[in-house]
């Protein structure tokens, strides 16, 4: 068959609901308009935004668009030309890893030019066919494919259930057989914050059995940095296990607004072998230099400037108390990610009415989780509160979900014709 021919007839999981619903730039790609912030424009309309990764409010801060602008003019978006082994590197790269490396309590990191390669690169460079991951059943898209390009035989890595420390250990005895036998390590993989449930990885439990098993611990805190922890340093921070995590990881983009990611420890040795043969930095372009001064700036504002996470968190408790008083189920998160789970009988159809009314006549924009993410007849609401929202936009929304369920239990949504919806 003709490669273009199967492509179109099969357009994937997430294409070919797309399709069929015609959702594209709606439902899917939709193109939300104006100044970063908590109100926008969707459609032409303006709607209340709670679906931007910008937990401390910096994307469209003042201090930040002055940074990023006096950056890109003395820099221009093309320095460092090349790749940070070639010709790509600088003062300022090196810079920036020694501040991150002291923000998070790791002795060295390294500055990556994207996270989601770049977590993937570091898992494939860390082990060989030898070794065996072990890692979390709800770990990100980017730890699973990392996983992937493992260099073992399909069945040498292990998945426990999530958070479930009976599984794991379960899967160490068996991981740790296996890698004796082979003669290689062990890499335990999981998550500082779940960026869909909001629960925080049971690291204390996790980093308790490296007494009684020979492993190696690698976090992504990609939700967990600048929000999580007395200083915004994550969640080993907030639980005191940051030094038995050998490896952090964080990208920038929710925090800090922006582009890039660094990976940290506490043995200098092993950052620099990363430094030396992790693929997708040796043969990609360094971070561009006004990403490293901008990215440098909004460091210094996690850390100079706790009123940001602090306001992140009034808002937080706010709309997740509100939430749980108003009877919604908001799960087990302990972070800002805030899902909101609703029943629906009505399958898509339903689901699609109600998303519309949600944005076209409340003016609410979040994310949308429906099957097989969730289990059948469960819709989920994925809000982000961020220290730019204010405690009248939190009650708004308590107010339209209250309104949104009512209609969710009264059958509303599974009306024929959406235009009574909508209109």
């Amino acid at each position: 068959m003709d490669i273009f021919e199967k492509l179109r007839n099969n357009s994937g999981p997430i294409g070919n609901p797309a399709k069929m619903l015609n959702s594209h730039h709606y439902f899917s790609f939709p193109m939300l308009e104006g100044e970063l912030g908590p109100r926008m424009k969707f459609m032409g309309r303006e709607v209340l935004n709670w679906s931007l990764n910008n937990y401390l409010g910096l994307a469209n801060h003042p201090e930040i668009r002055k940074a990023d602008a006096d950056a890109a003019a003395k820099w221009g978006l093309a320095y460092p030309m090349g790749a940070r082994m070639m010709s790509g590197n600088s003062t300022l790269h090196e810079t920036f890893e020694k501040e991150l490396a002291e923000f998070v309590g790791k002795k060295d990191a390294f500055l990556l030019n994207y996270g989601y390669q770049g977590v993937m690169s570091a898992i494939e460079c860390l082990c060989d066919h030898r070794d065996v991951i072990v890692y979390d059943a709800e770990s990100h898209a980017c730890l699973i494919d990392g996983i992937r390009l493992h260099k073992a035989k399909l069945g040498e890595y292990y998945k426990f259930n999530h958070n479930d420390m009976v599984s794991l250990e379960k899967n160490l005895i068996r991981a740790t057989k296996l890698a004796n036998e082979k003669g290689g390590g062990v890499l335990v993989i999981t998550e500082g914050v779940f960026g869909m449930s909001g629960k925080v990885g049971d690291l204390k439990a996790i980093v308790e059995l490296k007494k009684k098993y020979d492993f190696r611990l690698l976090v992504d805190d990609a939700h967990g940095f600048g929000t999580m922890g007395e200083t915004g340093a994550g969640v080993g921070e907030l639980l005191g296990v940051q030094k038995e995590v050998d490896l952090y990881f964080s990208t920038f983009a929710k925090s800090m607004a922006a582009i890039g990611a660094f990976i940290a420890s506490d043995d200098p040795e092993i950052i620099m072998f990363l430094k030396y043969n992790m693929r997708s930095q040796t043969y990609a372009k360094a971070l561009p230099m006004p990403y490293v001064e901008g990215c440098r700036k909004r460091l210094q504002m996690v850390k100079a400037m706790p009123e940001l996470r602090a306001k992140l968190w009034e808002n937080v408790k706010a709309m997740q108390d509100g939430l749980r008083g108003r009877g919604f189920n908001i799960g087990e998160t302990e972070s800002p990610v805030t899902p909101v789970f609703l029943h629906s009988e009505g399958g898509v159809p339903e689901v699609t009415r109600m998303v519309r009314d949600l944005r076209e006549n409340m003016g609410v924009f979040c994310s949308i989780v429906v099957y097989p993410v969730v289990p059948k007849g469960q819709i989920m609401l994925r809000i982000i509160p961020t220290a730019a929202h204010t405690l009248e936009d939190v009650e708004y929304t308590l107010n339209a979900f209250t309104t949104l369920a009512d209609k969710l239990k009264n059958r509303v949504y599974q009306i024929e014709d959406v235009q009574e919806v909508v209109e």
